[in-house]
C-alpha cells in the first residue's frame, strides 16, 4: 500500500484512570472512515508521547507545558486514601491529612498529586508505580493517597478507600501539541466539548453540509420578494405620462377648471 492510499487514523493517548470509551464511540459514529487508535501511556510519559508524535492528542493529568501544548481541562478528581479493609479509617466516610500523621503513607514515583510535602510518615523506599504501592497497602506496609479513578482502577477485595478532604486534587485534560492542531484534532475537540455534528464552532461534516445546501436554496427562493404591482397590473412607478410631458404627482387631486371673470 502506498502512502497516498494509506488510511488516515487518529491516535489518542490516555493515562491510567481515564476511560475514553464514550468519546471513542461518538468518534466512530461520526467519522467511521477514520479509525481511532488508543495509545495507553503512564501519566509521567504522556506528554513525551504527544511531543514525539506517538499520538495526536491525549487525556492527560495537568499541569501541562503551555508553551508547547494546548489543553482543555475536563474535570477535577476527588482524592482518596486507600487502606486495608479492616483499617479503622473504614468506619468514617472521610478523613483529613491530619489523621494520617502517624501512618506510613506510600509515595510512588508516578504520583500524580504534586505534593509539596506528602502527609504521614515516609516509607523506607518509594514504590516505582501506583500499582506497586497498592500491593504494599494490601500487605500492610502503609497507606496510599491517589485520585479516586486510580483507586477504582486498582481495586481489590481486601482494600477500601475513603475521601481525603484537604489533599491536592488531580485535573484531567485533553491536550495536544499546539503547532499540530489538525482537522482531526478539531473534530475530537468538538466531540469532547459536546458539540453536535452541525455546530458552527466545529468542523461541518461533508454529508451535513451537502444536506444543508438544497435547504438554503429553497429558502432563498421562498424569501424572494416580487416587485410591487399597481392597480393596472404593471409595476409601480411605470404608469402613463401626462400630456404635459411630466409625470403626474403621486396622490394629486384633479379639480374643475376655474371660471374666468
Amino acid at each position: 500500500m502506498t502512502g497516498s492510499e494509506e488510511t488516515l487514523s487518529f491516535r489518542l493517548a490516555y493515562v491510567p484512570g481515564v476511560t475514553p470509551t464514550k468519546w471513542v464511540r461518538i468518534w466512530n459514529e461520526r467519522l467511521p472512515g477514520i479509525p481511532l487508535e488508543l495509545v495507553a501511556t503512564s501519566a509521567g510519559a504522556a506528554y513525551d508521547v504527544l511531543r514525539d508524535g506517538g499520538a495526536d492528542a491525549g487525556f492527560v493529568r495537568l499541569p501541562a507545558d503551555r508553551t508547547f501544548f494546548s489543553a482543555i481541562p475536563l474535570y477535577t478528581e476527588t482524592t482518596v486514601v486507600v487502606v486495608p479493609k479492616d483499617h479503622l479509617f473504614t468506619a468514617a466516610d472521610e478523613v483529613s491529612t491530619e489523621d494520617l500523621a502517624d501512618e506510613v503513607v506510600l509515595h510512588p514515583l508516578d504520583d500524580t498529586l504534586g505534593w509539596e510535602r506528602p502527609p504521614g510518615q515516609p516509607a523506607f523506599e518509594r514504590p516505582a508505580t501506583t500499582a506497586d504501592a497498592v500491593e504494599l497497602v494490601a500487605a500492610g506496609i502503609g497507606l496510599l493517597v491517589v485520585p479516586q479513578s486510580l483507586a477504582r482502577l486498582y481495586h481489590r477485595k481486601d482494600l477500601k478507600y475513603r475521601t481525603l478532604t484537604d489533599a491536592p486534587q488531580s485535573q484531567v485534560a485533553l491536550a495536544w501539541p499546539e503547532e499540530r492542531t489538525t482537522d482531526q484534532v478539531e473534530d475530537f475537540i468538538g466531540i469532547v466539548r459536546g458539540r453536535t455534528v452541525n455546530s458552527t464552532r466545529g468542523r461541518t461534516q461533508p454529508e451535513a453540509k451537502a444536506k444543508a445546501q438544497p435547504q438554503a436554496k429553497s429558502a432563498g427562493k421562498a424569501g424572494a420578494r416580487k416587485p410591487a404591482v399597481g392597480r393596472t397590473g404593471k409595476p409601480a412607478g411605470k404608469g402613463p405620462r401626462s400630456g404635459s410631458g411630466t409625470g403626474a404627482a403621486k396622490g394629486a387631486r384633479r379639480g374643475k377648471p376655474r371660471r374666468r371673470s
